[in-house]
């Protein structure tokens, strides 16, 4: 059973860091690409960052770059998304994605950036 179950989220104020987790299960994770997506009220799920499967590349949206980071462990199947100089903007639903043949998604984590 494949399984994607991020961690991290919460509330934090602007400026603020968070560090997200997502623990991955039931498929061959190193195979895979790995993204962390968002999505907020009213709005689009928008990608924010992603990770090839030997983690060399990654690429980000505009609208992070320079203030989250996106990393991996193929031994902890697991990927990250560090995130710093938060503000109310990134405040969404933070989707963990894996992509090859088949997608998956894990169940979201919320996060609000928030005085």
């Amino acid at each position: 059973q494949v399984q994607l179950v991020e961690s991290g989220g919460g509330l934090v104020q602007p400026g603020g860091s968070l560090t997200l987790s997502c623990a991955a299960s039931g498929f061959t994770f190193s195979t895979y690409a790995m993204s962390w997506y968002r999505q907020a009220p009213g709005k689009e799920r928008e990608l924010v960052a992603t990770i090839a499967s030997a983690g060399g590349i990654r690429n980000y949206a505009d609208s992070i770059k320079g203030r989250f980071t996106i990393s991996r462990d193929n031994a902890k199947k697991s990927v990250y998304l560090q995130m710093n100089s938060l503000k109310p903007e990134d405040t969404a639903v933070y989707y963990c994605n894996a992509k090859r043949w088949a997608t998956y998604w894990g169940q979201g984590t919320q996060v609000t950036v928030s005085s």
